[in-house]
C-alpha cells in the first residue's frame, strides 16, 4: 500500500525553508537601520523609570549620554551621570545596562536607563535620546515585534506576553505565562513534526488531540476575556446587594421597593482570581409596566446566555409564590441535561441567612443544594468565593493544570483547518493529493506559531501593546 510510504509523503509536504529572518514567519526583518527608544515603565510620578533603545545606534546613544566614560560591561548595571549630548546639562545620576545583540530582548543592540521617575527627569532624557542622530521614538509594540523578526519569540508567546501585560486576575496571569513560556507553540512544532513521519495511527492519535483542544476553545477565551456570569432571581431578594458585595464597590442601587432594577447592570469583576462579566439582572415576576416588562424580558435573555447563573433567593421567604416560581423556571431547568447531555451551571444562593432561626432554613425534599449567605454581614462569602472558584475553573479552564488552552480565535481557526486537512488526506486515493493534505495541515500549525503570518494578522497582534514593550 502506497499509505507506508511515509518519508515520501512528508518530504513531498514539507514547505521551502526560508532564511535571513525567521523560518517561515514572513516578517520582514527590521533592517530599516533606525534605532527607537521609549519609556518602558509606566507613566506618572515614580521611584525608578526605564527607557530603553534598541538598534545599531544604541552604543552611540549610550556613550552620548554617559560621556567621557566608555560602554559598561555587557548585561551589568553601573552608574552613570547622564548629560544633554548638546549642552552638556547634567540630567540625572542613573543605573544604566548594556545588551549587544544578539544577547538581547530584540536580538539587536539595546541599551536601558534606569533613571529617577520624575516628569522632568523622563522628559529629559527622553528629549535628548531624540538629538542623537539615528534615533526615533518607537510606536507601539516595535520593540516586541523586532524580538518577533529576530525569531527571539513565536507569534504564541507574543500573545502571551501581551496577555500577561493586560492579564488583571491571578489566573490570567498564570495562563499568560505558560503561553509566554512556549507551550502552546512547542505542542504545535510536535504536532508539525508528527506529521513529517506520521503513520496511519499517529494521524488517528493528531486528530483525537486536535478535537480535544477545538472542544475546550471556549475555556480559554472565557480565560482571556472573561466568564459572564448572570445573577438572577425574584424581585427583594437580594441580587443588587450581592453584586455589590462581590464588586466591592457600588455598582447597583439596593432598595426594599421591588422592582428598583429594570435594566441589566455589568461589571467586569475578579471572582476567586478568575476573569469575569457580572451582570445584575430585574427581579423575575410579571411586570407591573411596560419599562420592567422590558427589564424582565432583558434579563431572560442574558440567562440564555450566561456561563454560568448566580441563582439568589430570600431564605426567609422560600414559599412564597415568586420564589416557588423561580425554582421551577429557572433553577429546574438549569440544572436538568440537554440531549447532548451538558448543562447550564448554577450555583444556588440562600441570601438573608441573617434572619433565619438557629435551625437555618426550613427543610425541603424539592430544594437543590445550596449556599447560605447574608449579604448584611458577609457571613458565608468565603464559601460562596470557593464555590465559585470551583465553577469558573470548569468554565475557564485551569490554566495550572492540563494541556495549554486557545485563547484567541485565530488558535482555534488554524487547529480547524489541520482537521480538515487531515480529514482531506485520510479520503485522498492519490500520493499528490495526500502529500497536499498534509502540506495544508502543517502550513496551519506554521501560521499559527508565526510562520507565514500576513501583515495584517502581526499588525492585528502589535498593536494592543503599549509603547515601550
Amino acid at each position: 500500500m502506497w499509505r507506508r510510504r511515509w518519508t515520501l509523503v512528508a518530504r513531498a509536504a514539507r514547505g521551502p525553508r526560508r532564511s535571513g529572518t525567521r523560518q517561515g514567519s514572513g516578517a520582514p526583518a527590521p533592517g530599516s537601520g533606525a534605532t527607537i527608544f521609549a519609556l518602558s515603565s509606566g507613566q506618572g510620578r515614580c521611584g525608578v523609570a526605564v527607557i530603553r533603545t534598541s538598534g545599531p545606534a544604541s552604543g552611540h546613544a549610550l556613550r552620548s549620554l554617559t560621556a567621557p566614560r566608555d560602554l559598561p560591561p555587557s548585561r551589568s548595571a553601573c552608574l552613570r551621570l547622564l548629560s544633554d549630548p548638546r549642552s552638556g546639562e547634567r540630567l540625572d545620576r542613573a543605573l544604566v545596562l548594556w545588551f549587544p545583540g544578539p544577547r538581547s530582548f530584540t536580538g539587536e543592540d539595546c541599551a536601558e536607563f534606569h533613571v529617577h521617575g520624575g516628569p522632568a527627569v523622563v522628559s529629559g532624557v527622553l528629549q535628548a535620546l531624540g538629538r542623537v542622530p539615528g534615533l526615533r521614538p518607537a510606536e507601539a509594540g516595535e520593540f516586541t515585534r523586532r524580538a518577533f523578526a529576530h525569531g527571539k519569540l513565536s507569534l504564541t508567546e507574543v500573545e502571551g506576553l501581551a496577555d500577561l501585560i493586560h492579564a488583571e486576575t491571578e489566573a490570567q496571569r498564570r495562563q499568560a505565562l505558560r503561553q509566554l513560556d512556549g507551550e502552546l507553540g512547542h505542542l504545535c512544532r510536535g504536532w508539525a513534526e508528527t506529521l513529517t513521519k506520521a503513520t496511519d495511527s499517529e494521524v488517528r492519535e493528531l486528530e483525537v488531540a486536535l478535537g480535544a483542544h477545538l472542544r475546550d476553545a471556549r475555556r480559554g477565551q472565557r480565560l482571556r476575556s472573561g466568564a459572564h456570569v448572570v445573577v438572577a432571581g425574584p424581585p427583594n431578594a437580594g441580587k443588587s446587594s450581592l453584586v455589590n458585595l462581590l464588586s466591592r464597590k457600588p455598582v447597583s442601587i439596593v432598595s426594599p421597593e421591588p422592582g428598583t432594577t429594570r435594566d441589566v447592570l455589568e461589571a467586569p469583576v475578579d471572582l476567586a482570581g478568575f476573569p469575569a462579566l457580572l451582570s445584575d439582572t430585574a427581579g423575575l415576576r410579571e411586570g407591573v409596566g411596560p419599562v420592567e416588562q422590558e427589564g424582565v424580558r432583558r434579563a431572560r435573555q442574558r440567562l440564555e446566555q450566561a456561563d454560568l447563573i448566580l441563582a439568589v433567593l430570600d431564605a426567609s421567604d422560600l414559599a412564597s409564590p415568586s420564589s416557588c416560581n423561580f425554582l421551577d423556571t429557572v433553577v429546574g431547568p438549569a440544572g436538568a441535561h440537554s440531549p447532548n447531555g451538558s448543562s447550564q451551571r448554577l450555583l444556588l444562593v440562600l441570601n438573608k441567612s441573617d434572619l433565619l432561626p438557629p435551625g437555618g432554613p426550613d427543610p425541603s425534599p424539592d430544594l437543590p443544594p445550596y449556599l447560605l449567605l447574608s449579604c448584611l454581614s458577609g457571613e458565608g462569602l468565603d464559601g460562596l468565593l470557593e464555590a465559585l472558584r470551583k465553577e469558573l475553573a470548569e468554565v475557564c479552564g485551569d490554566p495550572s493544570t492540563g494541556p495549554p488552552l486557545l485563547t484567541r480565535t485565530r488558535h482555534q481557526h488554524h487547529l480547524q483547518g489541520c482537521l480538515d486537512a487531515l480529514g482531506h488526506y485520510k479520503q485522498a486515493t492519490d500520493l499528490a493529493l495526500a502529500a497536499e493534505a498534509l502540506r495544508v495541515a502543517r502550513g496551519h500549525l506554521a501560521r499559527l506559531t508565526g510562520g507565514g503570518g500576513t501583515e495584517e494578522i502581526l499588525d492585528m497582534i502589535f498593536r494592543d501593546f503599549c509603547v515601550g514593550k
